[in-house]
């Protein structure tokens, strides 16, 4: 006779409908006083008295050994819909196109408790075949995150994920930027399109291109203070970044405008203007010194598109350059007329001062003075 098994050790039965060893234990109570009963199955008995002894071992250890069935693409999948709260929809677009091209397809079929770091590897591995270093550490990012929130939720005992390294992917897309040449074939190819005080904006001061979609009329100065002798100048103090900061409080500075900057945004303002009086009623304002034909603020689709065009007018192949390589173009031209790495970095952001709270003469001289100047000698040549 078979000895009878202690409270609980739990119970084991053959099931014959199933065609399968059936292992059972009570791991606590309900607060109504109802029993929760864990069970697991196995082909052998050997294999149902290992199942039953982890569920015991993971109770004795105070371990939730989460779900039998739960698939990687469910904690992906819910980590999607309820992780994200108060992100910028475009971070969770982004997150989301990853997660559905790449994870869900190659691991989501895959049980979540029965993830390896081994079989992490192997997918990362695979990917960095194809896909440049960034979007792996981002691919594995999501998958980190997500089965995080699964463990949290008792869903999986431990994050295999954490665990595996990151491999280094393709070489991305190398950033560039303009010569001299190209960028005055770029300025002249903008005169009269509406994106001119936008361009001339971008490669004489330096601005990121969601700086200066998020600009406004208020923090422009195209008089100054000629009293204080204090000249035409911008505050770069947002951007269209979630929460409406710079990319970092670093980049929060005022910077003085070269005269094609201030000639550039008079003729901008006055467009705007006239768009204003044309749209009537549909007009939105926003005080955006950057806006629609109706006053709405313009997506980095729309900046692409026109900025592209520009490209193709000015003689470059237009799918070669984006927006962002303005920035580059104006790095490369102040250092290439002498202009300190230093200097430069604070006219970008970069470093230097943490948060301009107002224009002052002694932190326009010499330094955020010294990029109009050298932008009005390179751009009068």
């Amino acid at each position: 006779m078979t000895a009878r098994r202690s409270r609980g050790d739990g119970g084991l039965h053959w099931d014959e409908q199933r065609q399968r060893w059936i292992a059972s234990v009570t791991v606590g109570y309900t607060p109504a006083g109802k029993r929760i009963v864990k069970k697991v199955s196995g082909k052998t008995k050997t294999e149902a008295k290992a199942k039953l002894k982890e569920i015991i071992r993971d109770h004795d250890d105070g371990l939730a050994s989460g779900p039998a069935h739960y698939t990687v693409a469910e904690a992906v999948t819910s980590w999607l819909t309820y992780g994200l709260h108060g992100r910028d929809p475009n971070t969770v677009a982004n997150y989301r196109t990853l997660c559905e091209k790449h994870v869900i397809p190659d691991l989501g079929a895959r049980k979540l408790r029965e993830l390896s770091a081994e079989d992490v590897d192997r997918w990362l591995i695979g990917k960095a075949k194809v896909l440049s270093t960034r979007t792996v550490r981002l691919l594995h990012s999501c998958l980190n995150r997500a089965v995080k929130f699964a463990q949290a939720r008792d869903k999986v005992k431990r994050n295999v994920v954490g665990l595996s390294e990151i491999p280094e992917g393709k070489e991305g897309r190398p950033s560039k930027s303009l010569t001299l040449d190209q960028a005055v074939a770029v300025v002249q190819a903008a005169e009269g399109a509406r994106m001119y005080a936008y361009v001339v904006l971008s490669l004489l001061i330096g601005a990121r291109t969601e700086e200066l979609r998020a600009l406004v009329w208020e923090e422009v100065h195209l008089v100054g203070a000629p009293d204080k002798d204090i000249p035409p100048w911008i505050a770069v103090w947002r951007s269209v970044r979630a929460g409406g900061d710079t990319k970092t409080r670093r980049s929060r500075r005022s910077l003085a405008l070269p005269k094609r900057c201030v000639e550039a945004l008079e003729a901008h303002r006055a467009q705007q203007q006239r768009d204003k009086a044309e749209a009537g009623k549909k007009w939105k304002d926003h005080d955006l010194v950057f806006a629609s034909l109706v006053g709405t603020p313009l997506d980095a689709h729309n900046v692409r598109r026109a900025f592209r065009k520009i490209a193709k007018d000015a003689g470059l192949r237009a799918y070669y350059w984006t927006p962002r390589e303005m920035r580059h173009s104006f790095v490369s031209l102040l250092s290439d007329s002498g202009v300190p790495l230093e200097e430069i970095a604070r006219l970008v952001g970069h470093s230097g001062t943490a948060v301009t709270e107002a224009v002052y003469r002694k932190q326009i001289r010499p330094v955020l003075l010294g990029g109009a100047g050298v932008m009005d000698e390179i751009f009068t040549r």
